[in-house]
């Protein structure tokens, strides 16, 4: 965001953001779906170890025009943890699906478990939904192609990008894109504003709290 030379009587007045989404990033563990939030919200990539339980990140944005506060939510990919997470579909705007191309299995557990678990839990109707093809850096080792991607996105109504953490291609895309979509949604916006009155950073059950400080 811009910083401003502006008096801090002026600043007071304004809001700090138009907006406030959540978003979640879901997926099986190892598909790299911390990895892509540490690239978007700090640009860096690591080698991350599997998020236990869950974490999340906040980032601020123009896009579209509008001051956005994004609470990004980190699920923990591990069968263990799923009941854990599932609270956190709890009134997210957006939800990204994230696979890692050289591994198949990661794809067809989209259909098999996640697309399930989205119908499952989530909370709006209009939720915008995005496929993440992640680690495009590794086409050598492609096991899902472009096109399976793409039918799979028109089938479930999402969104489609392949992206690469860790080289940067297509991560900002993936949630630029996500985001705008949102903000041409108007009964996703409702209880987005920033008057609007709802906390969503205290959902956090206390058995995550020790598990979002030590992991990614």
């Amino acid at each position: 965001m811009d910083s401003s030379s502006s008096s801090s009587s002026s600043l007071s007045q304004q809001p700090e953001f138009d907006y406030l989404f959540k978003l979640l990033l879901i997926g099986d563990s190892g598909v790299g779906k911390s990895s892509l939030l540490l690239r978007f919200t700090a640009d860096s990539f690591e080698d991350l170890s599997p998020t236990i339980g869950v974490d999340f990140k906040v980032k601020m944005v123009n896009i579209g025009g509008k001051k956005l506060k994004l609470a990004i939510w980190d699920t923990a990919g591990q069968e263990r943890f799923r009941t854990l997470t599932s609270s956190y579909y709890r009134g997210a705007q957006g939800i990204i699906m994230v696979y890692d191309v050289t591994r198949r299995e990661t794809f067809t557990n989209l259909s098999d478990i996640w697309a399930k678990e989205i119908d499952l839990y989530s909370t709006n109707q209009d939720c915008i939904k995005m496929l993440v093809g992640n680690k495009v850096d590794k086409e050598s080792e492609r096991a899902v192609t472009k096109k399976e991607g793409i039918e799979f996105a028109r089938e479930y109504g999402c969104l489609f990008l392949e992206c690469s953490a860790k080289t940067k291609v297509n991560v900002e895309q993936c949630f630029e894109e996500l985001v705008l979509k949102i903000l041409d949604t108007p009964s996703l916006l409702a209880d987005a504003s920033s008057g609007a009155k709802k906390n969503i950073f205290k959902q956090k059950p206390p058995e995550a709290d020790a598990a979002a400080s030590s992991c990614c």
